[in-house]
């Protein structure tokens, strides 16, 4: 035998039956609190700030950078002469 029961509440019906707490204003309170992190944060995704950050210390920041990229594409394998690069 198989009984099937279908009760239509709301969300907030089901949590005062169960006795769970109401966190809707704190989820306000927090949404609110992201929101205006991440409006003062902005500024910092313009990419020209990114670049600055990343190339801080100049040209030589700009050679690193270009040394790393080109040994992770070309997986750090020597050169056609035997000699590491």
């Amino acid at each position: 035998m198989k009984v099937t029961v279908d009760i239509d509440c709301t969300p907030e019906e089901a949590r005062t039956f169960f006795g769970l707490p109401d966190v809707q204003p704190m989820q306000k309170a927090m949404m609110s609190k992201m929101q205006t992190q991440m409006e003062s944060q902005m500024d910092q995704l313009d990419p020209t700030e990114i670049m600055k950050t990343w190339m801080s210390p100049g040209i030589e920041g700009f050679g690193q950078l270009q040394k790393a990229m080109w040994g992770a594409a070309t997986g750090g394998a020597p050169s056609k002469t035997g000699k590491e690069k």
